[in-house]
């Protein structure tokens, strides 16, 4: 584990949907925008799912019925907040100890009555082991946090035509 301070990763994507809904399909509906080859599990992912509380998990199922922990929900302020771990090593296996956990913050702010800007920002990652490793992976592969917004303004999108 590094003790170097990383830049964070960011993204930032506007949904044309009232604040309400915009958090409730990023976290209820996660499964419906979260690309299932993004995956640490042995088996193939079935469905990410993220329970909506504080201390909650975040975590993988896999078609064979298995569970593959991402992290915890440390922040659950509906419809503007949430902060998550991301517990995820270099070698992208769970790492169990959260002080090694980097963290992930989206905010969800409301620009007029039915549109929301979402704010993604990844953090710590220097706590990770093997941080650079997942940092320089998830800047480089495909855009990065931005590329997986995209995924999820799409969803929103289509949720909504």
């Amino acid at each position: 584990m590094s003790t170097a301070s990383m830049q964070p990763l960011t993204g930032t994507v506007t949904v044309d949907v009232p604040i309400e809904q915009a958090f409730r399909i990023f976290t209820e509906s996660i499964s419906s925008w979260w690309p299932n080859e993004y995956h640490i599990g042995a088996a193939d992912m079935a469905e990410p799912v993220l329970e909506p509380r504080m201390a909650g998990r975040w975590y993988e199922r896999g078609v064979d019925g298995s569970e593959c922990d991402w992290g915890r929900i440390l922040v659950w302020e509906p419809p503007t907040r949430l902060v998550l771990t991301w517990q995820i090593n270099g070698r992208w296996q769970f790492d169990p100890d959260p002080e090694h956990a980097s963290e992930i913050e989206v905010r969800f702010r409301a620009d007029g009555r039915e549109q929301t800007i979402v704010d993604l920002e990844h953090r710590l990652i220097e706590r990770l082991s093997d941080g650079h490793a997942i940092r320089a992976t998830i800047s480089e592969a495909g855009g990065g946090w931005g590329a997986i917004l995209q995924l999820y303004a799409k969803t929103v999108q289509n949720s909504t035509t």
